[in-house]
């Protein structure tokens, strides 16, 4: 079993390297939030890497109007970081706090105008994500995958269900994550974006990266979309950890076993191996099958029961924390914080 640790908002700094493993989380959204709450659990140097395609609600409004990266997803990361005291809950509440009126201000959440507002102010995104993390105690710490807003585009068969043998491009993040249809492929506009070089180095100085859970075409595969992030993935000798959804998500991966979800990473990015496939005992019906496709991926299968208990398709962060933290002991390389 793990060993729960208070991590307070100023241990990263200063900490001795090899003192806990160094981890870096990539994702987006809700998926992203779930791996953050159960990795600061086990560890107080950790990063997340973030999506920011999103177009849709809150974070679609700001960036239409004021050309802003998307900060929704960036926000959902900093609240999953909060201590569980009553500071870090207090400020998680409030940053993800919708306004309801009937205005303009309606639905937008207070934790995206603050980062919206620190970026004018400050002209730097991750220095205000760094500021906003200061404020909240956050434990670890919070960067955008890309310093430019992304556009998800997708290549769907059956878009519309009239034709549903055509192959269509669907553009949008929320649209493509609803398409009725079968996502085929995804690519991101612009093609070849920049990476955050912060986001680079965080990957490169790593002892391990964790991709996923999330929406896998619209939250994990972008990440393989940005050239220098998918070579400093490739490149880095961290281990990795791909952690898989606990059920198929209507729409962008409707109808898709768990071995499927490998296979089309396994073609967006050919070259990119991982250690460890992570999945939930109770979602896996074929183990032998999803075995064979973490072989052609490099990976060894771990199966835990990391789901809550009520039985919804949502992780408990204290059964995550414990299958990460058993699979940083078993497959780590050897050092002190083991």
């Amino acid at each position: 079993m793990y060993r729960r640790r208070t991590v307070g908002p100023g241990l990263r700094t200063g900490r001795k390297r090899g003192a806990q493993p160094k981890v870096v989380a990539l994702g987006g959204g809700m998926g992203l939030s779930a791996s953050l709450a159960a990795l600061r659990r086990i560890t107080g140097d950790l990063t997340a890497v973030v999506t920011v395609a999103d177009d849709g609600g809150s974070s679609g409004r700001l960036r239409d109007e004021l050309g802003v990266l998307p900060p929704g997803d960036l926000r959902k990361a900093l609240a999953a970081l909060c201590g569980d005291d009553d500071w870090g809950q207090t400020w998680s509440r409030v940053i993800q706090h919708r306004f309801q009126s009937k205005g303009e201000l309606h639905e937008h959440a207070v934790g995206n105008l603050l980062i919206v507002a620190l970026w004018e102010q400050l002209g730097d995104h991750v220095q205000a994500l760094d500021l906003v993390g200061k404020l909240l105690g956050a434990q670890g710490r919070v960067l955008p995958m890309s310093a430019v807003p992304l556009e998800l585009e997708a290549l769907v068969r059956g878009h519309d269900p009239e034709r549903p043998e055509d192959v269509d491009t669907v553009r949008g993040q929320a649209t493509v994550a609803l398409t009725p249809g079968e996502v085929l492929s995804v690519q991101l506009v612009p093609h070849d974006p920049p990476a955050v070089p912060e986001a680079v180095a965080a990957v490169l100085d790593a002892d391990w990266v964790v991709l996923g859970p999330g929406s896998w075409f619209s939250s994990v595969i972008p990440h393989l979309m940005v050239p220098e992030l998918l070579d400093a993935l490739t490149e880095t000798k961290a281990r990795k950890v791909l952690s898989l959804n606990l059920a198929p998500q209507p729409g962008e991966t409707d109808g898709f076993s768990p071995q499927r979800h490998l296979e089309v990473l396994g073609r967006h990015a050919p070259k990119l191996a991982f250690d460890v496939v992570l999945a939930d005992v109770a979602a896996v019906p074929d183990r032998g099958s999803l075995t064979e496709a973490a072989k052609r991926l490099g990976a060894e299968v771990e199966l835990a029961p990391v789901a809550r208990p009520d039985g919804s398709p949502k992780h408990d962060p204290e059964l995550l924390a414990a299958a990460y933290d058993r699979i940083f002991r078993m497959h780590g390389r050897i050092g002190p914080w083991r």
